[in-house]
């Protein structure tokens, strides 16, 4: 054997061992191959299903300022929705103490047009139509003139704010006049795409709420 050949053997040998030891550091160091559903699917599937950020909630983010302190951002109803339901919560106590002897019960009721759901509207009526009530105010020849002032809010919720509304009448009964004061707890609530009043009872009938 010449010197040649035995270099090229060397040579060879050389080889054969670098591409074995190749060989075997690719079969140990690559991943074995999975199925769709192996850990990496199952990662990219958590990731595209996972819930995004939640928004950033309404309200006030910035310090709070006592002099341009706008707490109609923080409650349900804006102020415009606000007025018009205090509006409705007056007007609507005003109506309840206004009647007469000589009108007929639909008269009565059609004061509450715009004002009441249609469920409060219709009980006012039968209520007023109730034989005992119409007999005893024509033969006192009944004349009431409601009016009302608005006391405070007792409760806010996120679709119907309630009132304290105090309710004066001027009463003509038989020729004799009287006053009375009664006050009320008014629920005002969301209807479709309006507010009406939804409920009233006598104001120490309800939860006065926090009184300390």
């Amino acid at each position: 054997m010449n010197l040649n050949d035995r270099r090229r053997k060397l040579l060879f040998a050389g080889l054969v061992v670098v591409l074995a030891a190749v060989g075997i550091y690719l079969t140990v160091a690559s991943p074995s191959h999975e199925s769709d559903d192996g850990p990496q699917a199952r990662s990219s599937a958590t990731a595209t299903n996972a819930p995004g950020p939640s928004s950033t909630p309404s309200g006030i983010q910035s310090a709070v300022n006592p002099g341009d302190f706008d707490i109609y951002r923080l409650l349900p109803f804006s102020r415009q929705e606000f007025a018009t339901a205090a509006d409705m919560a007056q007007r609507f106590v005003a109506a309840y103490g206004t009647y007469r002897y000589d009108e007929t019960p639909q008269a009565y009721m059609g004061r509450f047009t715009g004002l009441a759901t249609d469920d409060l509207q219709q009980r006012l009526g039968q209520d007023a139509a109730t034989p005992g009530i119409v007999d005893q105010r024509k033969r006192e020849q009944t004349v009431a003139q409601g009016s009302a002032s608005l006391d405070r809010v007792r409760n806010i919720e996120d679709n119907s704010i309630i009132f304290l509304v105090t309710g004066s009448q001027q009463l003509t009964k038989g020729g004799t006049k009287t006053s009375d004061t009664k006050k009320y707890a008014v629920t005002v609530s969301r209807d479709g795409g309006s507010l009406k009043v939804y409920s009233f009872e006598p104001a120490d009938a309800g939860q006065a709420g926090d009184t300390g």
